[in-house]
């Protein structure tokens, strides 16, 4: 009888590869490409940079490009942070074509002429300023009796979804072109968090009597990043392993809207442990919390009456694992 073949050899060279995960504490900001879901991105830049632990703080659409903040070890307990930030994105909207998702990804499901003015362009897109009312699109992520809207409309079932008030704090037009073969819109939008993009375009199309539909989106801009700051996966991968966790930022940046407190090492040491300290701080929602002497991020808390209460704590080996490469992470 012939011995038995180790399974192992029937097994792709890549599956059988272990790949040595560290832990890297920190924030990349990526500019997304076209084509790659958050996950995938991220999938990528955690490989890359060999990590443990990784998550994101808000989803871009496969079709958008642009900002993307990853955050990785500690830095992950704060990624909810960014969820409610502000988001600024230019994109553009073909007019006279609706599609099935809104996007150019989705079926043409009509075609109407484009026969608005500038005029109306501009009274269309004022309406569209300030608070405004959404209904979520078919094709999101977003959850109905645990189940994602994607999937409903996937299995071609459409679903009831209650309106969303989000807010357009600013909705620019960079170009307009209303004749010719691709009329189409461009515009520049700084809007609150849960804004559907998407159904925005959709929605100014229907407004001008013509229907439309998103063929670009780019996130330019979420919380205080930009895409200056940003690198991208092609970036990442062309440095030396050694040299790619220089492109973090700390793990402290996704909290520069906090007011600082500085502890001494006494009281650093029961504020990990979760118990309440004492001081003359004025009362604040958001607080991030150092330690002196080394410098180093604690977590953070809130202040109500002068107590200062603990609200996401590191842990002592994430913080003396942060100290060791403090020169990659420099200061918020």
């Amino acid at each position: 009888m012939m011995p038995a073949v180790s399974s192992t050899l029937n097994t792709p060279l890549s599956a059988r590869t272990r790949i040595q995960r560290q832990a890297v504490h920190g924030v990349l900001l990526l500019d997304k490409p076209l084509g790659l879901s958050s996950n995938q991105a991220l999938q990528k830049a955690k490989w890359l940079l060999r990590a443990e632990k990784a998550g994101h703080t808000g989803t871009l659409d496969p079709l958008a490009t642009g900002v993307l903040p990853l955050c990785f070890g500690a830095a992950t307990k704060f990624s909810q942070q960014h969820l409610d930030a502000d988001k600024v994105y230019e994109t553009t909207v073909r007019l006279g074509v609706k599609t099935s998702t809104a996007d150019a990804e989705g079926d043409v499901v009509s075609t109407r002429s484009v026969e608005c003015t500038w005029g109306h362009v501009v009274e269309v897109l004022d309406r569209f300023t300030g608070p405004i009312r959404q209904v979520p699109p078919m094709h999101s992520a977003l959850k109905k009796d645990g189940k994602a809207l994607y999937e409903y409309a996937r299995e071609g079932e459409v679903v009831e979804r209650e309106p969303r008030d989000v807010v357009i704090h600013e909705l620019e037009l960079l170009a307009a072109q209303l004749d010719g073969d691709q009329p189409h819109l461009r515009l520049r939008v700084r809007c609150s968090k849960g804004t559907y993009i998407r159904t925005l375009g959709e929605d100014v199309g229907d407004a001008l009597g013509c229907g439309g539909h998103l063929t670009a989106l780019r996130r330019i801009q979420t919380g205080p990043f930009g895409l200056a700051e940003c690198v991208t996966l092609e970036q990442l991968e062309a440095q030396p392993e050694t040299q790619r966790h220089a492109l973090l930022g700390s793990v402290e940046s996704l909290l520069t809207d906090h007011l600082d407190v500085t502890l001494d090492h006494d009281n650093a040491g029961r504020f990990l442990s979760g118990m309440r300290r004492r001081g003359d701080w004025p009362d604040a929602d958001h607080v991030r919390v150092f330690g002196h002497q080394p410098r180093a991020l604690l977590g953070t808390a809130h202040v109500r009456a002068g107590e200062l209460i603990p609200t996401r704590l590191l842990s002592p080996l994430e913080i003396q694992q942060i100290l060791e490469t403090a020169p990659a992470h420099p200061q918020a």
